[in-house]
């Protein structure tokens, strides 16, 4: 299973990012799974449907199954740390050809980040490991500013060329 990370400040386009490769990985015909990691709290589930509560009666899994979705729901007490990559990792399918995870921005794996200048935030890939490029809104400029390969965030195919060419490069799994 090969990893590959969209990183970047709050706001620069990632989510719209990983909109546009998706579609293009799944169409070279890569079953392609999803991570979203985020520090802010939230539950996806229902209070007062059964399977809510279930976790309220203790359940530390539930497995919430419909005709097209099944999702697992898994808690962690609150003096437990957060799950970390190789967790999410694990409840993917084996047959999984790559996983396009935004967030876990300090785990170190290939990344590519999108910064835009204009937003006035200090770039990230000085300090986050595992940064292999730029995609940016202002190649010009952020050229200037790093030795890192960079990529013109309106070209999305040259995007997902690039991260397709790495991943063949490095085997990266």
């Amino acid at each position: 299973m090969k990893v590959f990370g969209i990183t970047g400040s709050s706001g620069s386009g990632k989510t719209t990012l990983l909109d546009a490769l998706i579609p293009r990985f799944v169409a070279s015909g890569m079953r392609v799974n999803g991570i979203k990691h985020t520090h802010h709290g939230f539950d996806p589930d229902t209070p007062g449907k059964d399977s809510w509560r279930m976790r309220e009666g203790g359940c530390s899994n539930v497995v919430l199954v419909g005709a097209r979705h099944m999702t697992l729901m898994r808690h962690y007490p609150e003096d437990i740390p957060s799950p970390e990559l190789d967790d999410a990792l694990a409840v993917l399918p084996a047959d999984t050809d790559l996983v396009l995870v935004e967030g876990y921005k300090r785990s170190d794996f290939p990344k590519l980040e999108v910064f835009r200048p204009s937003l006035g935030r200090a770039p990230l890939w000085n300090e986050v490991p595992g940064v292999v490029a730029v995609a940016t809104d202002a190649p010009a400029v952020v050229a200037q500013m790093t030795s890192l390969q960079v990529l013109d965030l309106a070209d999305p195919d040259a995007i997902f060329h690039f991260i397709r060419s790495r991943l063949e490069e490095t085997g990266n799994s």
